[in-house]
């Protein structure tokens, strides 16, 4: 039996968040209109229902977009600017300023000499529970462009801090922020030839980790439901490697299916009804579709080759995988319903890991040729590859939920001579822009990031 765990979120806490989700107000001209949140009106603003990007997420790449932050006042306040600050700029689409004024009126003067294009004003106030207010300026035409303001638990300060951000980032580039989402991933510890490997959750910034599992038993490939709480994983639990779900919310876990193989790479279909995964049989593997309201099984692949990693398209429609039926594994696209296979890799080596970005436009894989990996993406017809970044080992990639960043699993030599590895995990741009090591408590390896946090 795989160890039960303590309730991911307790009462109190999911009540704190309900209420953060509750409270959110945007702060328009005349003020807020619901409950007398506001005492006082605030300056107006042009609000459009759906605003256009103030730059384009290109254009940020070439020169980052310079912005003023604040420090928002008091301990607190200057807590949630740290990781605001963090946020931005670990896209590598923002340079972040310091100073401003955290209430008040902006100087717009000031933010113009060191040539911001943004400027942020917010507070902190209160102590039982918090209201965290945030306007953000275009200095150019010195217009406010966005306010917003919070009410919430002292606690969830750093959720606020990644919700602000993903408020910014939309309102800039004009695309869904990333910030307030989790990764799954495992976590290692110990000597690689008997390694501890434990089902863990973090923030998107490598905060708040939890372990999930006890680490009795190896433990890989978690994957999110993309509309519950809830982790598909694979686990060698009594020595009888099979796929498991997990709930976030009571620490349940329960196998998913029985088959007389090793079932593994399990993925979760757009609706989050059905996990696909693959299920060893008669020296090869086949691509099983489980429901997980009735428990039916039914198998969409028979080649008597190795198919595996299935991954679906974000209208549910296709799936790609890796096989070997050609003779070396690449990657192939089929209905999913099974059939109608083709091959879409061609490049030099071999193809893995394949995962659908959930914009529809590229599929992300590891690529293996002449002893090195890469990591890359292609469109989902096999043209246009491109290879992100290189090394040791990199591989596992999953997409950020705007398609725009993928997290991986980066291995390198390590200890004297490189006699040992060490595991961490990587995040790099779509373009291969702004590769870089994301901070864990310890080793860690599968990434899987959220769909989102709320």
């Amino acid at each position: 039996m795989l160890t039960n765990t303590r309730p991911l979120i307790s009462d109190q806490d999911a009540d704190s968040l309900k209420s953060l989700l509750l409270e959110r107000r945007t702060l328009m001209g005349a003020g807020l209109a619901a409950g007398g949140v506001l005492a006082t009106p605030l300056s107006a603003f042009a609000a459009a229902a759906q605003p256009e990007a103030e730059i384009t997420v290109d254009q940020a790449r070439t020169a980052p977009i310079p912005i003023v932050l604040p420090n928002f006042g008091g301990g607190l306040g200057a807590q949630i600017a740290e990781v605001l600050n963090n946020d931005l700029t670990n896209t590598g689409l923002f340079k972040v300023l310091p100073g401003g004024a955290s209430g008040g009126s902006p100087d717009f003067a000031a933010a113009k000499s060191m040539g911001a294009r943004a400027l942020v004003t917010g507070t902190v106030a209160g102590s039982g529970s918090v209201r965290v207010e945030m306007r953000l300026w275009d200095v150019l035409t010195q217009q406010q462009i966005q306010g917003t303001a919070y009410t919430t638990s002292p606690a969830n300060w750093r959720r606020i801090a990644h919700i602000v951000g993903d408020v910014i980032y939309e309102r800039m580039l004009g695309e869904k922020g990333y910030f307030d989402t989790r990764i799954a991933f495992i976590s290692r510890s110990g000597p690689r030839a008997h390694q501890q490997t434990r089902l863990a959750i973090m923030d998107q910034d490598g905060a708040n980790s939890r372990m999930l599992t006890a680490g009795n038993w190896l433990t890989l490939t978690p994957r999110f439901n993309p509309v519950k709480d809830q982790v598909a994983f694979m686990s060698y639990a009594n020595n009888r490697p099979r796929v498991y779900l997990f709930d976030l919310g009571s620490g349940r876990q329960q196998i998913l299916g029985e088959f007389a193989g090793i079932s593994f790479a399990p993925r979760f279909a757009p609706d989050g009804r059905s996990v696909v995964l693959s299920v060893t049989r008669n020296g090869g593997s086949d691509i099983f579709v489980v429901d997980l309201a009735s428990g039916s099984r039914r198998q969409i692949t028979a080649s008597g080759a190795i198919d595996t990693s299935p991954s679906y398209s974000p209208d549910g429609s296709q799936i790609v995988f890796n096989s070997d039926r050609g003779g070396s594994p690449q990657l192939y696209i089929m209905s999913a319903s099974g059939g109608g296979a083709r091959r879409v890799s061609y490049g030099h080596g071999t193809y893995g890991s394949p995962v659908w970005s959930p914009r529809g436009d590229l599929i992300a894989f590891t690529r293996i040729a002449n002893g090195s990996f890469s990591l890359g993406v292609m469109n989902p017809d096999g043209t246009g590859e491109r290879i992100m970044t290189e090394g040791f080992t990199v591989e596992s990639p999953s997409f950020c939920p705007n398609g725009r960043v993928l997290a991986y699993c980066r291995q390198t030599r390590a200890g004297a001579g490189g006699a040992g590895f060490s595991s961490s995990i990587g995040m790099v741009d779509i373009t291969g822009f702004n590769d870089r090591v994301l901070h864990t408590p310890g080793q860690a390896s599968d990434p899987a990031w959220s769909p989102r946090n709320g």
